[in-house]
This record gives C-alpha cells, sequence and structure tokens, in this order.
C-alpha cells in the first residue's frame, strides 16, 4: 500500500530535499524502514542505535502520535499520511515584560 511521509523542514536535506516520500508499506514502522532505506542519511536523525525511534521523533497517523496507537505496528491503510514531527527545543534568555514588569530569565542573568 502507498503511503505519504511528510518530511519537516529541518529533515529534508536528509531526504534529498523532498518535502513528501511515498513508499509501499503495511505498517508505520515498515514505512519508516523504507524511508531510511532510500534515504540513509535520515535514519541516524530518526532511530537510535538500537533502530528505536528517538524519543524526540514524533509520528503521527492521522491526529495520533503512533506511540499511542500500536507504534511502529500501527496499520497505515493505502493512501494514508504520516507525519514527522521532531521535538524542537531551545530558547533565549531573554527579558520579556509582562505588564510592565521585567521577568527574570531562567539563565539568571
Amino acid at each position: 500500500m502507498s503511503v505519504k511521509i511528510q518530511i519537516p523542514t529541518a529533515l529534508r536535506s536528509y531526504a534529498g530535499g523532498q518535502a513528501e516520500v511515498a513508499v509501499e508499506a503495511a505498517t508505520a514502522g515498515e514505512a519508516l524502514d523504507r524511508l531510511t532505506t532510500v534515504h540513509a542519511a535520515l535514519r541516524k536523525h530518526l532511530f537510535n542505535d538500537q533502530g528505536v525511534l528517538r524519543s524526540f521523533v514524533n509520528v503521527y497517523l492521522g491526529d495520533e502520535d503512533i506511540r499511542n496507537l500500536q507504534g511502529p505496528a500501527t496499520p497505515v491503510p493505502a493512501g494514508a499520511e504520516l507525519l514527522i514531527v521532531p521535538s524542537i527545543a531551545g530558547g533565549s534568555a531573554m527579558h520579556l515584560p509582562v505588564d510592565g514588569q521585567s521577568v527574570p530569565s531562567i539563565a539568571g542573568g
């Protein structure tokens, strides 16, 4: 069954610049495996050394994170779309005014 995988902007350079990749797969895990077989540079960004999806990478089938379904064994119907969403961390130590008051930064600066 053909499954479309949406590639986030931050990972597109590892997928030949593509925003979407179509693969033949019956499960979410099989789809991700096929994706990373074709685009090997993506594997280290999606999976750890044990081949498990990294904790900061979320994969959605519709509105559901596959971890809340059947994980990699989640069936994907023909024409389904998987969305890869890496968590984004960081920020700045800016002081933002709130109601005219200065708010101390987390960095303590």
